[in-house]
This record gives structure tokens, sequence and C-alpha cells, in this order.
């Protein structure tokens, strides 16, 4: 079943209780459905999840963090899920995320050459940076409704088998 599967990876709302650095938190970390694995909760930390890990913005596991916390979605995994974009997976997720923006835009995808220096940042980031953030909220909110839908959908197959074995075993 999906929820065995899950509860397996994610981390007990004790253990993270204990956890000091957090205790400024209060009894926000006591609210029972950010620590729920259920359909519901599982889909909405997804959806979450896998919006934020295709925005390029600082503090993603943060902003996760209160998005679950706003809409009672699975803590845990609603902030894992921003590793989906890591230093290994960035570069290609945003040039992607890019090229779709200026797709959108109806703009030619400039061939650039990443450089270091506060001068190459401040000529581009306009040109750059408008395309990348219009494509990463197209391709983040698409990505994220899929994978809303598809937990929903496979996790109620995954039940509905269940039960069907559970019936041919009587």
């Amino acid at each position: 079943m999906p929820k065995k599967f899950m509860k397996r990876y994610i981390p007990s709302p004790e253990r993270v209780r204990a956890i000091e650095s957090l205790h400024f938190l209060g009894d926000i970390l006591h609210e029972p459905n950010l620590w729920h694995v259920n359909r519901h909760c599982i889909a909405r930390a997804f959806l979450i999840g896998v919006f934020l890990a295709f925005i390029p913005m600082p503090a993603q596991m943060l902003a996760a963090a209160f998005g679950a916390i706003w809409l009672n979605a699975n803590l845990p995994l609603a902030v894992a899920l921003v590793w989906i974009s890591n230093p290994l997976t960035m570069p290609p997720i945003f040039y992607f995320n890019y090229k779709i923006g200026a797709m959108l835009l109806d703009r030619p995808v400039i061939t650039f050459e990443f450089q270091p220096s506060w001068q190459w940042l401040s000529e581009r980031i306009v040109e750059i940076g408008i395309p990348l953030y219009i494509g990463s909220i197209a391709v983040a909110t698409m990505l994220a409704c899929i994978s809303y839908l598809l937990i929903q959908i496979l996790w109620r197959r995954r039940v509905r088998l269940d039960w069907r074995q559970r019936r041919h075993r009587v």
C-alpha cells in the first residue's frame, strides 16, 4: 500500500519535534495534518514541492514548508521534493524553462556563456530573467498539476487493487 511505503521514508513527528533548532515554531509542528500519510496530504505535498522545485528562487525549502503548513500538506515530503532541482539538475531545468519562456514571449533564444561577474549579470538580468521566470512558472504549474493528479490516480488505483486482492483471498 502507498501509505506503508511513504511512512518508511518520512521522519516521524516526534523525531522532528526533538530538533531543538525548530522549537521557535511552537505548536505549528504539532498540527497532525502536516504528518498524515494519506492521498490528499501526499498529493498536496507533491503539488507544492514540484511547483517550487522548478522556480528559481532562494530558500525553496522554507517556501515549501510554509506552503505545506498553509495547505495542510505532508511537510517532510513537500520540503524534500524541492530537491528535484539540485546543483546537478538546475542548469538543464532552468535552461529548459528559459527556452519555454522565450517561446511563450516570442523572443529568440539567446546563446550566451555565463560569466560570474556583476557586469555580466546586470547586463543580462532582464533579457534572460523575464523569459526564465515566465517559463519557470509555466513549467512548474504544468508539472505540479500533473504530479498532483498522478498521485491521486495512482493512489486510488493501488487501493482498488488491494481491495480486489483482499476480496479474492477470502
